[in-house]
């Protein structure tokens, strides 16, 4: 597959979201299925896989990752997230966000980042994270702490690049000051704009952008139609029965688009994507070998600036419906 750079970091344009993977998010799943889709993830090409040790409880994510890339480590970029998986018995701070329970827990005190990062390497069968980010900023520590004991992770070899996740542009800046960060992971997709000043300072300091949602949690793949007990997305106003109807109608021309394209509607919106700046990368999740190659196949689709023309005008008459996640 086609590469690009995160900081000095080289990645697959497409890659593979874990999250997935683990009960909950989309509804059941069985670990045998979740470790197909990393192997599956990884014989298309997607090799930059992505998880965190808040995905599934007991770091169940992290697990099923290590498990389905033993003996296939050398050809995989790993990269993992901390902060949420608080350890027992410590405080944490509310994170706001769109989802309708409101907040996230953080703490990302300097203290705890040896600890998580140990946690994760133990998780995952391995003795170095490719890429290790902080999954969100931690109102009540400055995040120049909390880089700094991240970058003591590099120099002792535990990891090699550093991300950060749903930070600023001004978050960003403070941060690559104390080490150079490799990569922000923020939500960017057809229907959630990236912040400008966060991009710009990215693109400022040489760090890529890995896009996180990057088919709207599947609702760019043009397939979402209602979300059942157990899915994730529930939480989400976007995908409340009344909102999904309504993007669903208006996302029409979109997905008409694509078919004009002779691509996929999922193919159509991660080629936009790539299409958006050269050190973006998309880390888009699926549970279906199928859907992961279809996904995987989209970096090597060209968009001509006519094609570019036409989608941008049909996204500005896109109005979506419900709030963001952030």
């Amino acid at each position: 597959m086609k590469t690009r750079e995160l900081g000095n970091l080289r990645v697959p344009a497409i890659g593979f979201g874990a999250m997935v993977l683990s009960p909950g998010i989309y509804g059941d799943i069985d670990d045998a299925r979740g470790e197909r889709a990393v192997r599956a993830a990884l014989d298309a090409g997607a090799v930059h896989v992505d998880t965190s040790d808040a995905y599934g409880p007991g770091g169940h994510n992290e697990k099923l990752v290590g498990r389905a890339v033993k003996g296939r480590r050398e050809e995989v970029v790993l990269a993992t997230k901390f902060g949420l998986a608080v350890p027992e018995g410590e405080e944490s701070r509310p994170f706001p966000v769109g989802y309708a329970f409101g907040e996230l827990r953080v703490n990302a005190e300097p203290r705890l980042v040896r600890r998580y990062a140990e946690r994760s390497l133990a998780n995952l069968g391995t003795d170095v994270i490719d890429l290790y980010y902080l999954h969100y900023p931690d109102p009540g520590v400055p995040i120049e702490e909390t880089v700094g004991a991240m970058a003591e992770l590099v120099r002792a070899g535990l990891v090699r690049h550093l991300g950060l996740s749903n930070v600023t542009g001004e978050q960003l800046r403070r941060a690559h000051a104390v080490h150079p960060i490799a990569a922000v992971q923020n939500e960017w997709s057809m229907w959630r704009p990236i912040d400008s000043g966060l991009l710009a300072a990215a693109r400022e300091l040489g760090a890529g952008v890995v896009a996180w949602s990057p088919l709207g949690s599947g609702f760019l793949a043009g397939s979402v139609s209602e979300v059942g007990e157990g899915d994730f997305r529930r939480h989400a106003p976007r995908f409340s029965a009344e909102n999904l109807a309504a993007n669903n109608d208006r996302y029409a021309p979109v997905r008409d688009l694509a078919v004009d394209l002779g691509i996929t509607p999922a193919q159509l919106a991660l080629a936009w994507l790539l299409h958006q700046d050269d050190h973006v990368v998309a880390i888009p999740g699926s549970r279906t070998p199928g859907h992961i190659a279809e996904n995987a196949a989209a970096a090597d689709i060209t968009l001509h600036p006519d094609t570019l023309e036409r989608i941008g005008k049909a996204l500005a008459r896109f109005e979506v419906s419900g709030g963001t996640l952030l």
